[in-house]
């Protein structure tokens, strides 16, 4: 067992665990108890309250004096294995190429992908679990992972095989998402239709054979899948059990979000780009609002219209989009120093989106995403600060002081 005791402040409490995303007003809402106190029994949250009844046990314990209590982060969205990085890409950007421009010469998405065909599996895991170790380090408490980097039948198969094995060694909850809906591979740019035969012949019956994936995701963008072609991969997917999650809205808008709606997708992401009517759609669904500020803060583009979003009563999830390509990062507090910074969302609001809206994300509400009894104990304890807000203000410092996983001290396996 283990008391932590002296908390600051123990944010984002539950008596009774919410059964819904939270929405709109009820974003900055942030169920807070002050001067509190936490005991962990296991890998669970046995109880909490107010230091005036903290009970005295002979346990360990920690002095959490000056120091805030929260979940830890639920990153809804990665693509956390890939064979190499793209800082090549970085250069081409500055110089003015814009990302289509890069993708259209073989960078971009093909480039990961030719890398990682070419990378053993055992290389690709022992770099995957680095990364991992990294961005629990920052606070991350559970992840999805992506595949989308193979592109070929045997490729795609091997990374998420390599997502399994990192699964299995993982300390937190990896949700996998099959993403062969990627890119067009250079032999198949004039031939959609095989590729997507490829996909729906081969790909998805040895994944749903061998267990590989939760989630199926298809980049339905200009220059990569149509809503018509998204749509029937997303379909095909369902025959296999696999709930979408669609990439959509990142450049354009097309009617990625109401073919995604009306495939009961688990979550629409990116949203760069987003109308009124696309909203109206969302509001009434039950399909959550992935936002990924990173990206566009890597890309030098717009950011998701936020503040509308939580006006217009969405349910939005921060995740952070890891990847080589467009955001070489896991840093959830930047992410959302991202969402405070650029896209006017309240840190409380912030804070909900990157816990327990993430955690509905992955579809792992019942045990992740907020401090309650009977769920995971996986939190952060913060360094001094002087407010809750000052993590998304302090965006250069690490204001984590210790991350517990499992109802343990996480130490960094580096």
């Amino acid at each position: 067992m283990l008391l932590i005791r002296n908390i600051k402040a123990l944010i984002n409490t539950e008596s009774t665990p919410v059964q819904t995303p939270i929405k709109g007003s009820q974003l900055a809402h942030l169920p807070t108890i002050e001067n509190a106190w936490l005991l962990i029994e296991g890998d669970k949250i046995k109880d909490f309250g107010e230091m005036s009844s903290c009970p005295s046990l002979d346990i360990e314990t920690i002095d959490a004096e000056g120091r805030y209590l929260l979940p830890s982060w639920c990153d809804s969205h990665t693509h956390l294995v890939f064979a190499a990085s793209r800082e090549s890409e970085f250069v081409d950007r500055i110089k003015g190429l814009s990302y289509a421009e890069i993708a259209a010469k073989g960078g971009g998405i093909l480039n990961s992908a030719r890398r990682l065909q070419e990378m053993p599996e055992e290389i690709l895991l022992e770099n995957a679990l680095q990364r991992l170790d990294e961005v629990i380090q920052y606070g991350t408490g559970a992840i999805e992972i992506k595949s989308g980097y193979g592109l070929t039948v045997a490729a795609e198969l091997k990374m998420l095989r390599v997502i399994r094995q990192v699964k299995e060694r993982s300390p937190i909850p990896i949700k996998a998402t099959f993403l062969g809906a990627h890119a067009y591979p250079m032999a198949y740019r004039e031939n959609h239709e095989a590729y997507i035969k490829l996909i729906l012949d081969e790909m998805l019956p040895q994944i749903a054979k061998e267990g590989l994936a939760d989630y199926i995701d298809a980049f339905c963008e200009k220059g990569f899948f149509s809503v018509e072609e998204t749509d029937r991969i997303v379909k095909a997917g369902a025959k296999f059990g696999l709930k979408p999650k669609i990439h959509t809205n990142q450049f354009n808008c097309m009617g990625g979000i109401q073919m995604a709606v009306a495939n009961q997708a688990i979550s629409v992401d990116h949203l760069e780009v987003l109308n009124a009517e696309e909203m109206d759609c969302l509001k009434n669904s039950n399909t959550i609002a992935t936002l990924l500020p990173s990206a566009p803060f890597f890309l030098n583009d717009h950011y998701p219209p936020a503040r509308k979003m939580v006006e217009a009563d969405l349910a939005i999830a921060l995740a952070s989009d890891f990847n080589p390509g467009t955001t070489p990062s896991g840093n959830m507090p930047f992410v959302l120093s991202l969402a405070c910074i650029k896209m006017r969302m309240l840190p409380n609001e912030a804070i909900n989106a990157a816990t327990i809206n993430g955690a509905f994300a992955m579809e792992l509400q019942q045990t992740h995403g907020s401090i309650a009894r009977n769920k995971q104990a996986n939190v952060i304890l913060t360094k001094k600060i002087p407010s809750l807000n000052f993590i998304p203000y302090a965006f250069g410092s690490n204001l984590v002081d210790r991350v517990i996983i499992g109802g343990k001290l996480w130490q960094s396996n580096k």
